[in-house]
């Protein structure tokens, strides 16, 4: 019997603007994720003044920066606000760091400048604030659906409903969540989206944004292959079970940073 080999393609999103803080670590963590189970994986960085592929992706990246590099971003996913937004209404998989969080939500409003908008994937809003966030979060993933349990150990199942994810956050902007987007975690250490609600990053679908830094997905693997069978599903109509890892060395540096101060 031939065994069918399964595939996922990733953009990186503006990778020349929007890449500090270690973020480049979630797209090496999702390829050898995928490549460790033999799954073929195509990774396109678009970079200013690029033109978007013409196919969806399964997976789009996009990273955080200063705000003058913001500002240039703003402009280039504003010229492509309506394929990203086709793609995620195809239940294409993003995930946004920080800057790219903000720019995935409806507008980022810096304190003396003017407002830069982002493409509405998330019903969310950004404005300036006086004090910075800076430190270690550890938040509880909310309750959302999930893929059927494995047969056995040696494949993945997810439930991901009050699985912790750490992170580092380092920003001053607050975001506030609006209609059906839905928080990403529940803080129960750090500030996350505006250091009053509790809440940190936001979904909608296969959208996720979040201000977690450091990078988020090393150290956080089952939320890594949550992201990866979320795009084999959606490619493949059907869920595809993942093979377990032995993932000793990343739950070590999880329960680690769980234990870190703020």
């Amino acid at each position: 019997m031939t065994q069918i080999k399964f595939s996922v393609s990733i953009v990186h999103l503006y990778p020349d603007l929007l890449n500090i803080y270690g973020d480049l670590g979630n797209i090496i963590t999702l390829v050898n994720r995928a490549k460790w189970r033999g799954i073929e994986v195509e990774v396109k960085n678009i970079k200013a003044l690029d033109r978007m592929p013409s196919d969806f992706a399964d997976i789009y990246f996009i990273g955080g920066g200063q705000d003058g590099q913001q500002i240039a971003a703003s402009k280039e996913l504003l010229k492509n606000k309506n394929f990203l937004m086709d793609a995620a209404n195809d239940n294409a998989v993003f995930l946004g760091i920080c800057g790219g969080y903000q720019l995935l939500g409806a507008y980022y409003q810096p304190f003396d400048a003017d407002r830069l908008s982002g493409i509405g994937l998330l019903d969310i809003y950004t404005v300036a604030g006086k004090k910075r966030f800076i430190g270690n979060v550890t938040g509880i993933f909310p309750k959302t659906e999930t893929v059927p349990p494995a047969l056995n150990n040696e494949f993945r199942s997810f439930n991901m409903e009050n699985k912790t994810v750490v992170g580092f956050e380092n920003h001053s902007g607050l975001t506030y969540l609006k209609g059906e987007t839905k928080p990403f975690l529940k803080v129960l250490k750090g500030n996350g989206n505006n250091g009053v609600d509790k809440t940190e990053g936001a979904r909608l679908k296969n959208v996720f944004g979040t201000y977690l830094h450091g990078s988020i997905l090393p150290k956080n693997p089952v939320f890594a292959d949550y992201l990866l069978s979320l795009a084999l599903k959606r490619k493949y109509k059907c869920e595809i079970p993942l093979e377990s890892l032995d993932d000793s060395i990343e739950n070590n540096a999880h329960e680690y940073s769980k234990k870190l101060k703020y």
